[in-house]
């Protein structure tokens, strides 16, 4: 599917009159954690692509296995659980990959393939990530994983950038022949395949650059500084940062950076976003945002020390489900005095949760701390001004709507710049984009100092609501 997918695509480009020639270097990027096994000899079938076919032709043969491991699978608890009892225990698995074994992750994900189908992994020559796999296909060969994919496997020692080899005896045996060598981010992998030249006209000097996550091209493609944070407000909210330290936690994932290889990036995304505002919204007001943001505009900043949490789904982190409301004494209530408190304490306990994990991955609030907001809310002021106080930062936005595909077209740009000159990606992009960002709000001083004492009292709540969960789960 995905190498027609490919075919249609370059078709498309073609048939528009684009001229492909004019192309002069290819990167790319692809969701996560999926992995696309090869079969042995298959790199024959890559070298020699054959111009009059179609990929999907000519690659037809070339797969050990024809449906693809991904992230939405989650049927690989068992071997999550076997690969951090190899480590002793979850926390040490996560300071050596960034990440506590989780079902989406590669290692569980081959790590069933070698169980369940030995014979499959058995006549395997190279995995690939979804990422290095299209990769593949553009230099007719096998392309290495690069580090900030890689490191969303549960594979890669983040802090030595190379294979960990605990994680991979762990998982099945020959594992690292099979996976390859990995390689720094905005690497040139090579020149284009003759096949792309002789039938679509590209220019047989263009470049491939390595290929990367779909996250990690976002966080490119928003060009976050020191002491940014891009936060996506969609059906998931999901914060991004540029991070430091590489130390690896319990929450989140922290991944190498896509265009600086001494820096990490933090990422941790929480299930219950818009979808669980607009189901608060459609409860206390009905239809309008325009009467839910007035709420949210003319209430008392706080709350009065009401704290609401709603989980329509089982939360990734913490790991729990419902909804849990808090008195001011931090007392667990059926309803709040009155109904439209729901309305301030779903969007305040949202904004508080993000700053808090944040803080957790990594980041600290300062001068020039910003908040780079994208996503199908980045549009309401009203909820956007409550993240602005809560974070102590000012809040823009950047029409952005595929961050992650511009993110790998600026990491084609940067890899093949026309430059000696050792200028830093966030320089160098800023040079050449010509983006404003736009200002949205800034932080009210007193609403600020009001949401430092309640991130502590949020925390206790969550705590408390985390207790009552397991405790009506255990019979």
């Amino acid at each position: 599917m995905w190498v027609k997918a490919l075919d249609l695509a370059l078709d498309k480009l073609r048939a528009s009159g684009c001229d492909l020639s004019l192309i002069a270097g290819i990167c790319g990027c692809a969701q996560q954690h999926g992995s696309v096994y090869w079969k042995n000899n298959a790199s024959d079938l890559l070298s020699n692509l054959d111009p009059g076919r179609f990929l999907h032709a000519d690659l037809a043969t070339a797969f050990s296995l024809m449906e693809s491991p991904v992230w939405m699978d989650s049927s690989t608890s068992l071997y999550c659980r076997k690969l951090e009892d190899s480590f002793g225990d979850s926390e040490k698995l996560a300071q050596a990959t960034g990440s506590r074994a989780y079902e989406r992750f590669t290692a569980s994900q081959i790590a069933k393939v070698y169980d369940t189908k030995p014979g499959i992994y058995q006549i395997t020559e190279r995995i690939s990530l979804i990422s290095s796999f299209l990769a593949s296909i553009f230099i007719g060969g096998y392309a290495s994983i690069d580090h900030s994919d890689g490191s969303g496997m549960n594979l890669l020692d983040i802090k030595n950038r190379k294979w960990c080899g605990e994680a991979l005896e762990a998982v099945a045996p020959g594992l690292k022949e099979k996976l390859g060598e990995v390689v720094e981010n905005l690497t040139v992998l090579g020149q284009i395949a003759p096949y792309f030249v002789q039938r679509y006209g590209f220019n047989p000097e263009c470049k491939v650059v390595s290929f990367t996550g779909d996250n990690p091209a976002s966080l490119a493609g928003m060009n976050l500084g020191a002491g940014e944070v891009a936060i996506s407000l969609g059906t998931s909210d999901t914060v991004f940062l540029s991070l430091e330290e590489g130390t690896g936690g319990l929450l989140g994932h922290v991944l190498c950076n896509p265009v600086d290889s001494s820096l990490f990036m933090g990422l941790i995304c929480f299930k219950n976003g818009s979808l669980t505002r607009e189901r608060i919204k459609n409860l206390c007001v009905g239809e309008s945002w325009d009467k839910f943001n007035q709420i949210l505009e003319t209430t008392d900043v706080g709350n009065y020390g009401y704290i609401g949490l709603y989980y329509d789904l089982t939360e990734i982190t913490p790991h729990i489900q419902g909804e849990y409301r808090f008195d001011p004494d931090g007392n667990l209530i059926s309803k709040f005095p009155a109904p439209e408190m729901d309305v301030r304490a779903c969007i305040e306990s949202q904004a508080i949760r993000l700053r808090l994990y944040s803080e957790r991955l990594g980041y600290s609030s300062g001068h020039s701390s910003s908040i780079l907001i994208t996503g199908g809310a980045s549009s309401n002021t009203a909820i956007l001004q409550i993240i602005s106080n809560v974070f102590n930062a000012p809040v823009y936005t950047l029409d952005l709507p595929d961050s992650a595909c511009l993110g790998a077209g600026y990491m084609a740009a940067y890899a093949l710049r026309q430059s000696d000159e050792r200028i830093p990606f966030y320089d160098y992009i800023n040079q050449i984009s010509g983006r404003k960002r736009c200002l949205l709000c800034t932080p009210d001083e007193t609403a600020c100092k009001v949401y430092m004492q309640l991130v502590s009292k949020y925390r206790d709540c969550e705590n408390k609501a985390f207790g009552i969960y397991y405790s009506r789960l255990t019979p």
